[in-house]
């Protein structure tokens, strides 16, 4: 199955503000720049990173206790998600798309690692701000020297 989404962007980019990291998809600025220039294998290498990020993320926050009870749940509530990814993807894009809804992960198959009185509201701004953080450190790390020298 091909993804339904084509880019990881969700219509709220802070790199033309002079972001090195875009606030909105996680993409670094070069990224969201040549997207549309990009081979399908590398866009798939940031779809990956973004990926695994999210990944290493909800573990942290959620286990899953029954996998085909989230994906049932997601297709009946028609939450998107993609099929192909580690089902930590779908917590998260649960978590993103629904966490106002939301009352008991339980009903999902998923068992909370964190502290019962965080709201779910609350656990989406961490993530994303996690999230955020994490796609930062990577870019800092491995492109930001990069940068320097092209000037």
């Amino acid at each position: 199955m091909e993804r339904k989404v084509k880019t990881p962007c969700v219509g709220v980019c802070s790199t033309v503000f002079g972001d090195q990291v875009c606030r909105g998809c996680k993409r670094f600025h070069h990224e969201v720049i040549e997207w549309n220039g990009y081979t399908d294998v590398q866009k798939e290498t940031v779809w990956n990173r973004l990926e695994s990020l999210k990944v290493l993320i909800m573990k942290s926050k959620i286990f899953i206790e029954n996998q085909v009870l989230l994906q049932s749940k997601l297709d009946s509530l028609k939450i998107s998600y993609y099929d192909k990814v580690d089902p930590y993807c779908w917590v998260f894009d649960l978590i993103k798309q629904a966490s106002q809804s939301i009352n008991d992960l339980s009903e999902f198959g998923l068992k909370p690692l964190f502290e019962p009185d965080v709201e779910l509201v609350e656990l989406k701004r961490l993530i994303e701000e996690e999230l955020f953080t994490l796609s930062d450190a990577h870019y800092q790390r491995y492109f930001a020297l990069e940068d320097n020298y092209r000037v």
